[in-house]
């Protein structure tokens, strides 16, 4: 693992949040391999370094990492002064996880939660860009013209969407559906890209995130990753992306 600073590693094991914890190594009351760390920056390696804090050591919380098929309803963050249905009240866990990311409230399907920090941060870092697949059910017959927009990139607040995977799962003029696999992440993009070509969704669901699938976890339920599975996420972040083939080549 690289050096992460110290009074992060402090705040993770729950010894007092990371503003505190600042404060704690200041005054002097950690060490580092037997030796008072009592200036900062300070960077350690967790699962190498003996730390103490007042001669009690510590030891790095142990990194966990689930799979959620999130529900219509629910939402992806840790507070809410609504008093709404979270994410992390539907997955138990002992430690203090989060959501990767978010799917908005009206959106279903997978969402990973974890309380590894570093991974989140680099799985929401656009140069990394891992795949998310989507699954929307529209309303009526969806045609070459809007296909071709969406592949091509529409235009919204925030810039272009970039590159996008499109394949129609099933046409008619009562409903459609279409699969997309986009790569860079805006707040509400599937939506807003379809309404965007003329296209009415009535259901969105995230069928993908990367090489992870649903297959298995039903609407509400959620599981542990496998080891191969965070293998994986974390192969992405350090440069194998593990991308779907470019839409332009798969036509």
């Amino acid at each position: 693992m690289a050096e992460i600073r110290l009074q992060k590693v402090l705040a993770a094991a729950g010894i007092a949040s990371r503003r505190a914890c600042e404060e704690i190594i200041t005054d002097g009351l950690v060490r580092v391999n037997r030796k008072v760390v009592d200036q900062l920056p300070a960077f350690v390696d967790p699962d190498k370094d003996v730390i103490t804090v007042n001669g009690k050591r510590i030891r790095a919380e142990e990194k966990v990492y689930y799979l959620l098929n999130k529900s219509k309803g629910v939402i992806c963050t840790n507070s809410d002064p609504q008093g709404r249905r979270r994410a992390i009240d539907i997955v138990k866990s002992k430690q203090r996880i989060f959501c990767v990311g978010r799917l908005d409230i009206d959106t279903t399907g997978l969402i990973i939660l974890t309380n590894d920090s570093e991974l989140t941060n680099k799985l929401t870092h656009p140069k990394f860009e891992l795949a998310k697949t989507y699954i929307a059910q529209v309303k009526g017959m969806i045609d070459s013209a809007a296909v071709e927009k969406l592949k091509k990139g529409v235009w919204l607040a925030e810039g272009k969407t970039g590159r996008t995977a499109v394949k129609i799962l099933k046409k008619s003029y009562k409903e459609s559906a279409i699969e997309i696999s986009v790569r860079r992440g805006m707040n509400r993009q599937i939506r807003r890209m379809l309404v965007k070509v003329g296209l009415k969704v009535r259901s969105l669901r995230r069928a993908k995130i990367g090489k992870i699938n649903d297959r298995g976890v039903g609407v509400g339920k959620f599981r542990k990753l496998t080891k191969a599975e965070v293998t994986y996420l974390k192969k992405v972040t350090a440069g194998d992306k593990g991308l779907p083939p470019n839409p332009k080549k798969s036509r």
